[in-house]
């Protein structure tokens, strides 16, 4: 079956976009969501790394791919980190939707870590998630190269909900980080087979990893990276720098290889709001059509008060975060 999707009136700048998520008619369906901002979201991708934070966070993104372009990709995440008090264990929730023209897929998950220390300032923790996803395509959304398919005849849309299994691991100090995760194992038998030639799961390896520079007490600088491999696909390389400055003020830069150039910034509004921007200017082909894309992020920190003293970052007896004297840059 050759299957081709273009929405009404934009048939060739959708043929175009298409070729990037189309091989051979084929949708490879667990490519997961992308961020800009992906160092504000690493427990959406990685599971080891819930446990890990100084205190419960919450955070809400939206992102617009390919602004301009109808049918381009748009992403919605809300996340929990949950470390628990005994600084061991953490716990974790994601609710992911994606976008692409008339396909919609969402994503829940529920994750689980387990830290050990294996020397006074290097923790090392492992982590593991399971939930679903649910696969809707609406066939009414589009006009069709071949309008007598059997199955666009057959129903309007298409649904379909297979489970998910992921795991991860994230070894960390106070100014470096690094993880390795896969989002699903599972990868094989989930898909109906009227839907065979048009979906194929594949396993994506995620790998990840920083370091933050102390240039005095009121400045610090992150470089990061995040590598995404998935069998068939060109490797996704996202290198990015940031500046930290007065713990209230985030600047920085980001670059995805051979598709584009952002620009990031954020303001730590209060000591439990965080609001982040990037735009993204693609360096491709696609430039010529779209006027960029952004994505808007929002981080709640429960508990969480930063000041000046020098009280650790431990909890009290009742398990209760204790004054921050500067956050933690990841």
């Amino acid at each position: 079956m050759n299957l081709r999707i273009y929405d009404k009136g934009y048939r060739d700048i959708l043929l175009f976009c298409s070729l990037l998520f189309f091989s051979v008619g084929m949708l490879f369906a667990q490519k997961e969501p992308q961020y800009t901002q992906y160092m504000y979201n690493i427990g959406s991708f990685n599971p080891a790394y819930v446990g890990t934070v100084e205190t419960p966070d919450i955070t809400g993104l939206y992102r617009v791919q390919w602004s301009g372009i109808p049918g381009a990709p748009k992403t919605l995440r809300f996340g929990v980190n949950l470390p628990l008090a005994n600084e061991k264990n953490g716990l974790g929730f994601n609710v992911v939707s994606d976008q692409l023209g008339p396909t919609t897929q969402t994503y829940i998950d529920l994750a689980y870590s387990f830290q050990v220390k294996i020397s006074d300032e290097t923790k090392l923790s492992f982590g593991v998630d399971a939930g679903g996803s649910l696969l809707d395509v609406d066939y009414t959304k589009g006009d069709f190269e071949n309008p007598n398919e059997p199955l666009i005849n057959n129903a309007d849309t298409f649904n379909k909900f297979y489970p998910t299994v992921g795991a991860g691991m994230f070894m960390y100090q106070e100014n470096w980080y690094v993880g390795l995760s896969v989002p699903n194992f599972l990868t094989s038998g989930i898909y109906a087979d009227e839907v065979a030639n048009i979906v194929e799961d594949k396993m994506q390896f995620n790998f990840i990893g920083g370091y933050v520079f102390d240039f005095s007490e009121g400045l610090k600088f992150k470089p990061a990276f995040l590598m995404n491999y998935l069998k068939g696909l060109p490797l996704n390389l996202n290198l990015s720098t940031n500046f930290l400055i007065n713990d209230i003020v985030t600047l920085g830069a980001s670059y995805r290889l051979d598709n584009a150039l952002s620009g990031l910034a954020g303001l730590q509004i209060s000591n439990s709001l965080f609001l982040g921007y990037s735009y993204d200017y693609n360096t491709n082909g696609l430039g010529e059509y779209s006027q960029g894309s952004h994505e808007v992020i929002l981080k709640f920190y429960l508990g969480r008060s930063i000041g000046k003293s020098k009280k650790d970052n431990k909890r009290d007896q009742k398990g209760m975060p204790k004054q921050i004297d500067s956050p933690r840059f990841f």
